[in-house]
Parts: structure tokens; sequence; C-alpha cells
């Protein structure tokens, strides 16, 4: 059964992209898995699933659908705005750093402000990128920046390690679309228990950091994320203090740290008054995430 009514007089892609920004806004949808915005999502949904190009809406504006068209269309909206699930569940792509991810159920919508990090290769931290041999992604979800961090340091190997055996399954599938099976090895562990002797050049991590309070109040896209990839303890520092704990004896000399942890950093730097936190800025947001050098660490 239908849940819209006279959706018959949607002809055009411009009408149907129209009627999909009415809807979400009507509907109140939480935009923060990559459209921050009611046009941008509808653009992206309607585009995706008549399998046009992502970029490049004005030329398709004025063309008109296929009945079966439009029904795909019209079904792919209704599910947004029904169950309120990020765009990213019902395409099972998303984008980071410009490359494109597979994703579903399993794993945190990629969002991480690392990916840019990497893209310019750490600078000016990491002074020679090709002097990276290891590499480990903690908490590695769908892979993206395990795969980011091999396509950086073209002579790195990389362990990415997650906790669940469902989010690498996914990462399994990441690395194979790029062809990084040689090169990034994919660990079940919860953060350094597996990996007793092996040291890195360079440990990154997004791991889970949203406190209990946010947590209880996060939309409905958000709950639909794994809960195991979201909250964190009562602060959302509760993986950042067991990786600080252990982070010291799996870097190399000289190695670096970098942890992502969102909004907790007054909260971080009130636990840690010691550590010489380095806060690094992004395009994308200021300080979200920290670097330490193993010296640091003592």
């Amino acid at each position: 059964m239908k849940h819209f009514d006279d959706t018959e007089s949607l002809i055009t892609v411009r009408d149907w992209l129209r009627f999909a920004v009415s809807r979400f806004n009507e509907a109140g949808l939480f935009f923060g898995h990559g459209s921050d915005n009611a046009f941008d999502e509808a653009a992206y949904l309607i585009l995706h699933t008549l399998h046009l190009p992502l970029d490049r809406l004005d030329p398709f504006l004025d063309a008109s659908l296929t009945h079966g068209e439009s029904e795909q269309v019209q079904a792919v909206i209704e599910r947004r705005v029904k169950e309120r699930i990020p765009a990213a569940y019902l395409t099972h792509e998303a984008w980071l750093g410009g490359y494109r991810f597979h994703v579903d159920e399993r794993v945190i919508v990629p969002r991480s402000f690392i990916a840019e990090l990497l893209h310019e290769q750490l600078a000016p931290w990491v002074e020679d990128p090709d002097a990276v041999g290891s590499v480990l992604d903690l908490c590695t979800g769908s892979g993206c920046l395990a795969i980011l961090a091999a396509l950086a340091f073209p002579d790195s190997r990389i362990d990415a390690v997650d906790l669940s055996r469902e989010a690498l399954d996914v990462a399994a599938k990441n690395v194979a679309d790029y062809g990084l099976q040689d090169r990034v090895e994919l660990i079940e562990s919860d953060l350094f228990a597996a990996l007793d002797g092996r040291t890195y050049d360079v440990i990154i991590s997004n791991p889970p950091y949203v406190n209990a309070e946010s947590v209880a109040a996060l939309p409905p896209e958000y709950r639909a994320e794994p809960a195991l990839a979201l909250g964190s303890g009562e602060d959302g520092l509760d993986a950042t203090r067991q990786i600080l704990a252990r982070a010291q004896s799996h870097l190399n000399p000289g190695g670096l740290l970098l942890v992502e942890i969102g909004h907790n950093r007054d909260a971080l730097e009130a636990a840690y008054p010691a550590l010489p936190f380095t806060w690094l800025d992004t395009e994308r947001g200021d300080q979200f995430v920290f670097m330490l050098r193993r010296e640091d660490l003592r």
C-alpha cells in the first residue's frame, strides 16, 4: 500500500527532488552521515537510485522518470522517512576523503577527521611518508582509515583491529575492493589485546567516544549505528584511557599516536594534565584529534 498520496503527479527528477526535500523537512530528519541538509541528501538518494552521476544533478532535473523508476525513488524516500536510518545504509556506500566504501548496519558510517590528515600524509608530523613501515588502525570498523593509511604510506603494512567480527567482514570487502589484501591485515581484538609483540611507526584510532548523556540524546539516525562503536562510558573516554595506557609499548621510537575524541578535549586534558597533547586542525573541524609521540607517553 502506498504511503504517499498524489505521487502520480510527480514526473521529473525536479518533481521528485522537491517532494523529497519537503518530506524530509516535514519529518524532521537528522542529517550527519554525508549530507548536512535535506536538499543534498534528497539529491544524493535520487541520483544513486537512478544510477546517475552523483556530481551532475542539473542535466537531469527535467528528465522524466519511468513508472518503475518512480516507484524505486518513492520507496527509498519512504524508507528514509519512516525508518530514520542513515542514507548510507540505504545505498550501502559512504564517501570519505574522496574514496568510496561499502557500509551497512554492521559498521558505523565513516566520518572521521583523521581521513583529511591521512590525505596530507600526516604532514608535517611525518617528514618522510616512504619511511613509514607499519601502521595500526584501532577500531577500524569498515576499514576506511586503514585503507587510507595504506594509500598514504605506500611502503607500509597496516594492521586493522576491531572487536566486532561483523565489522571486520565489512572491512574485508573494502580491503579487497582496493586490492590491498597483501598489505592490510584484519585482526579481531579488543584494542591491543591480541597485538603482543607488535610495534608500529604510526597508530591511528577513531574509537567510541560519545558520553552516556549524549548517547541517550542521540537522534534515531545515530541509534541505527552499532552501539558498540558510539558510546564509551560515562564520560566517553573509556576506550581512550585504554589506548593511552598501552600505546607506548606498541610504538617504535619517535612513533606517532593519533586519536579522535570528538568534543571531549576539556575532559581529557583534565584527566591527563601531564600529557603534552598536540591538537590537530582540519578543514572540517578543529581540535577533535590529538597527537602524541611515543616519548610523550612515558
